[in-house]
């Protein structure tokens, strides 16, 4: 009898883990980079391949990073709320534009319209690597010290910037 309670007990438990499992948000994944310093990079300008941007200059400032691409469909459903958290000012969104031609983005852009402060070319997605990309779009809340305060797999919605990203962005300028 009790060679047959072991298994039972142990796919009962693999049930349950697996129910559990199933109640979770696959776009809440825990970054182990949250509370951590966002990592640097030095990449071209995606507009102005002449100049360069780091995070280091955003030193002192609260600041969204965005990571896109013009091949990526999500991207463009979720451009309207980028499009909408620029226009509120409170804070600088840069993009990070991921694996993508630079004549594709920059042309993306013009038909859509350009809410960045500027965007990153990472044609060859080592950065998005060191940050732990996913896939697109990610977004990143990054404080004034550079530390990574959130992240968020998939796109923005409406909801999201309210309830979870403008709190955080406030929050952050006042502490």
């Amino acid at each position: 009898m009790t060679r047959y309670l072991l298994p039972l007990g142990i796919f009962a438990a693999l049930v349950a883990l697996l129910g559990f499992g199933l109640t979770l948000n696959p776009r809440e994944v825990p970054s182990p980079l949250i509370g951590k310093p966002a990592p640097q990079f030095s990449l071209p300008q995606l507009q102005a391949v002449d100049k360069t941007f780091s995070p280091k200059e955003m030193s002192g400032r609260v600041w969204i990073l965005n990571v896109w691409a013009s091949w990526c469909p999500p991207c463009l459903l979720e451009h309207p709320v980028i499009t909408e958290l620029a226009r509120m000012k409170i804070a600088p969104v840069v993009g990070l534009n991921y694996k993508d031609r630079p004549e594709d983005a920059i042309a993306w852009l013009k038909r859509n319209g350009d809410p960045f402060q500027l965007s990153a070319s990472d044609i060859a997605g080592r950065i998005a690597i060191d940050y732990g990309v996913y896939g697109v779009p990610e977004t990143y809340v990054i404080d004034q010290r550079g530390v990574i305060r959130y992240k968020r797999i998939g796109p923005l919605t409406p909801e999201i910037v309210r309830e979870k990203v403008l709190p955080l962005v406030q929050e952050l300028d006042r502490g």
